[in-house]
């Protein structure tokens, strides 16, 4: 009787004065890796069928044609998929929160959503949340609860390209930028410990030379491209990338003493994916599922995953990436898996 009397007297507690209990909880910002469904809500964006068609049947606004790697975390951790922080009609954030928006760089200008402006849509979240439950409404975060979330940040990948664009696929001019984008995802992590972040997951950008569209749209010789057909000059920047960003976790770690600031490899994993397609079950690495033009990149960006004229692959499960630039369902599972296997993460240890 006591241990009922226990149990409801702490579901009780938990409905009056929020959401915490020191259950699992996922704070994430980032971009198209991980929005599930950010720009649908935020800009209103479509994105259909054929998008969601292997899992949810649907379109959900994830580019993709089902789970992304941050669904399959969510699974593990017997979560529901979180809801976009700009959903409006029935969020779910007993979960927790996802402010990730398709598109989004570290650093501004070019979209609206960038890193710092999705950390002060945090602030705001958390603000409103606090305050609502100070007014008697249970069902949001509470301070326990936001001190015990995992908070992650998958971002960079577009700062990359886009200043790769810019500079004609030039190693030098994007090099030099790079300090920046690691010098801002270095300020989210600070300003989140300042409101009461803990538990960080910060995750290296993945091998952006294996993508078919990069390979489609960029001419280039032999020599531009590794030994199993990747874009070097992509490639040796994303390593860059990821080489400061870890630096700077190493860095932060004895500066913010009471915090676990775990670095998260995916390149590695991602391109082990190209590097040994037949071993994970994947044929054509380097060929979208969904697109226009067939054989070797299956792209065009005339013709893109669910415009006019598309095609799809007949076994999408044999595919790496889905529509040129995202991975497939089958992919973000490997993913996810090996991710959720590094001992030095030790996930389950968090609650």
């Amino acid at each position: 009787m006591k241990i009922v009397n226990a149990f409801w007297g702490l579901l009780w507690f938990s409905m009056l004065f929020g959401i915490s209990l020191s259950r699992p909880m996922i704070i994430n910002f980032g971009d198209a890796n991980s929005d599930t469904g950010g720009v649908l809500a935020g800009a209103g964006l479509p994105i259909g069928l054929p998008h969601g068609i292997t899992f949810f049947h649907k379109g959900t606004g994830r580019f993709g044609d089902g789970r992304l790697i941050l669904d399959f975390i969510c699974e593990h951790l017997k979560l529901g998929y979180l809801s976009p922080y700009m959903e409006s009609l029935a969020p779910n954030f007993t979960s927790g929160v996802n402010f990730a928006v398709a598109g989004g760089m570290i650093l501004p200008p070019f979209i609206p959503f960038h890193l710092g402006a999705q950390v002060r849509q945090f602030i705001h979240f958390k603000n409103r949340s606090l305050e609502l439950l100070s007014q008697g409404s249970g069902n949001f975060i509470n301070e326990d609860g936001f001190r015990n979330a995992l908070y992650m940040i998958d971002m960079g990948q577009n700062d990359i390209l886009e200043a790769l664009y810019a500079s004609n696929l030039t190693y030098a001019p994007v090099a030099a930028q790079i300090p920046s984008f690691v010098a801002d995802t270095k300020l989210a992590i600070q300003n989140l410990y300042q409101y009461g972040a803990r538990k960080f997951w910060i995750f290296s950008t993945g091998p952006q030379g294996c993508a078919p569209k990069e390979l489609a749209l960029h001419a280039h010789k032999d020599t531009d491209l590794d030994s199993i057909g990747c874009y070097r000059v992509h490639n040796d920047l994303s390593k860059l990338f990821n080489k400061g960003l870890s630096r700077m976790c190493d860095e932060l770690r004895p500066v913010l003493k009471d915090a676990v600031i775990v670095y998260v490899d995916v390149y590695k994993i991602k391109y082990d994916l190209f590097a040994n397609p037949s071993k994970y079950g994947f044929v054509k690495p380097h060929k979208a599922c969904c697109g226009y033009g067939g054989d070797p990149n299956n792209y065009n960006v005339k013709a893109t995953c669910g415009q006019p004229g598309y095609n799809m692959c007949s076994n999408v499960s044999s595919a790496i990436i889905w529509d040129g630039v995202h991975y497939t369902e089958a992919a973000n599972k490997i993913v996810a898996s090996e991710i959720l296997s590094m001992s030095l993460l030790k996930l389950d240890e968090f609650w």
